[in-house]
């Protein structure tokens, strides 16, 4: 993704969008062994497109 902040985003049908809704820290430590910043992980997600952002309405990750 464009820029050197860490922020949550998912890949949808190879693309890659922005996530509004819920926080990157809300699931641990961004930069911590296996925070976001760090690995990908896998989640189940609800919500639509919204001018190049996913707007969640439901975001879970999977084991």
């Amino acid at each position: 993704m464009p820029g050197d902040d860490c922020q949550l985003a998912i890949k949808l049908d190879n693309k890659k969008y922005y996530v509004e809704g819920p926080n990157i820290n809300d699931y641990g430590g961004s930069h911590s062994k296996n925070g976001f910043c760090k690995v990908v992980r896998k989640a189940q997600v609800q919500g639509k497109i919204v001018q190049d952002k996913f707007v969640a309405s439901y975001f879970k990750l999977l084991p």
